[in-house]
């Protein structure tokens, strides 16, 4: 696991290196950048049904960490479809009555259609965009079952130049009941 994640981000710095290196102007044109692809992560927290069970019981919920894999391509200026791959890097926990109890946590795959609703420009090479719509993911759990859950995301994303992004998000899949906080980098093709 630590070899893909290892290669992937050296992929992603050679890609980086390149697009800066071609001399372009740094005057931002997403009419041409048709691609984006991030790296980041993403807390999870458990559902409120689970926590009412949870507090019942004197528990205290730990959230869950996960590594999230973003490629969004960007048919239009405004309209954007993303595909996740959210992999989880430890398990759900909690502390119940001083003892610390541990669920596997389930990787998802989903994907969506994004709108941008507000553009800010700050200088000529900067800008801010806040954009969100209506995702499907599709939990795997440990038995090979296949989960499907509807969510809503919207995230701030600051965009530098022609390639360099990094954002700030928030999702709840109301299948499962469950809230996100996601942040990244990345670059834009």
């Amino acid at each position: 696991m630590k070899n893909i994640v290892t290669l992937s981000l050296i992929l992603l710095l050679i890609l980086i290196n390149v697009n800066y290196s071609t001399g372009q102007s740094l005057e931002i044109d997403d009419k041409k950048r048709k691609f984006e692809l991030s790296f980041g992560q993403n807390i999870l927290f458990i559902s409120d049904s689970k926590v009412i069970d949870f507090k019942e019981d004197n528990a205290l919920v730990v959230p869950t960490s996960s590594v999230l894999l973003l490629a969004q391509l960007r048919p239009d200026h405004k309209w954007r479809v993303p595909v996740f791959f959210n992999l989880p890097i430890e398990t759900k926990q909690f502390i119940v009555n001083g003892q610390l109890v541990s669920e596997k946590a389930s990787p998802a795959l989903g994907t969506g259609i994004e709108y941008c609703f507000l553009e800010i420009d700050i200088d000529k090479v900067s800008k801010i965009e806040l954009e969100g719509g209506p995702f499907v993911s599709f939990l795997f759990d440990e038995n090979k079952k296949v989960r499907v859950a509807p969510m809503i995301a919207a995230r701030v994303r600051l965009q530098q130049g022609e390639h360099l992004l990094m954002y700030v998000g928030v999702d709840y899949a109301l299948g499962v009941n469950a809230y996100g906080l996601f942040f990244g980098t990345g670059t834009i093709f």
